[in-house]
């Protein structure tokens, strides 16, 4: 779509040039930017051009560019340290995301993520496996889980001029154990419910629930945990919503379905 009001374009190399002008906003990707107008958008700061590793390796996991495309992260999946066996969920969270193979090539992870849509598969990814946000911002630096940067559907809580540097996963979630379920409506709807669920090499165990509910559930035991105890904890999950995909009981139902799925494939 042409976004008739943008007036300015101008690719950000160094961190001083992250400070935005009235009317600015900051492109990764721009698939979403481009899927509609955006009429408060004067002018685009492309983050393409600080030059982000899209991917680092080191001893306390992988760090994710925000600027790392979806394709990037798909295609490391395929050749990720073999002791990382919840890399295996990747391409499974890519392919819930509403966007051909073509998208990936241009979607990034962080654009993803601070979209924040509650189908955002990118988010239902960065929660399963606990990762941390690294945010600059004017105010300094600051790191919080994607869990609670994503605070409703399409709200965030960066503030005013921070930006999304990377992702971090951690490696003890990355060699867990790992599975991911979705369901739409429509064969190739958006995603109505994505349930994930993984043990760690400690035996305990995380389930998220995103797509159903309007910011990411995280439930966490000790162990794997009973039929009752997880369908309990899921059904007791807040902010289940309605719209024309899927209404709250739906989401709720389905989200028990799935997640019991899940706990019997990695018990």
């Amino acid at each position: 779509m042409d976004i008739t009001t943008v007036r300015s374009y101008r690719v950000a190399r160094t961190r001083d040039d992250l400070v935005l002008g009235a009317g600015e906003v900051v492109l990764a990707g721009g698939t979403w930017l481009m899927s509609e107008p955006q009429p408060q958008a004067t002018g685009f700061v492309d983050l393409t051009g600080m030059g982000w590793t899209p991917l680092e390796i080191d001893a306390d996991g992988l760090r994710i560019a925000a600027t790392c495309t979806i394709a990037e992260l798909v295609a490391f999946a395929r050749d990720a340290p073999a002791d990382w066996t919840a890399a295996a969920m990747i391409p499974d969270a890519a392919n819930a995301l509403l966007a051909s193979f073509k998208i990936w090539n241009t979607a990034t992870v962080g654009g993803n993520v601070c979209r924040a849509f509650a189908a955002g598969a990118m988010v239902s990814l960065c929660v399963a496996l606990d990762a941390v946000a690294e945010v600059w911002g004017p105010a300094g630096d600051r790191e919080l889980a994607v869990a609670d940067l994503v605070t409703g559907n399409g709200t965030t809580s960066l503030g005013p001029g921070e930006v999304l540097r990377g992702i971090r996963l951690p490696s003890h979630a990355l060699r867990a154990c790992a599975a991911l379920r979705k369901i739409a409506l429509a064969e190739h709807g958006r995603s109505g419910a994505v349930v994930t669920g993984r043990v760690d090499p400690n035996g305990a165990s995380v389930f998220t629930i995103t797509a159903a509910t309007l910011r990411p559930t995280v439930l966490r035991f000790d162990a794997v945990p009973t039929a009752a105890a997880l369908a309990a904890a899921v059904r007791d999950a807040p902010a289940y919503y309605s719209d024309p995909l899927g209404s709250a009981d739906w989401r709720r139902g389905v989200s028990e379905a799935l997640a019991e799925d899940i706990r019997r494939e990695l018990a």
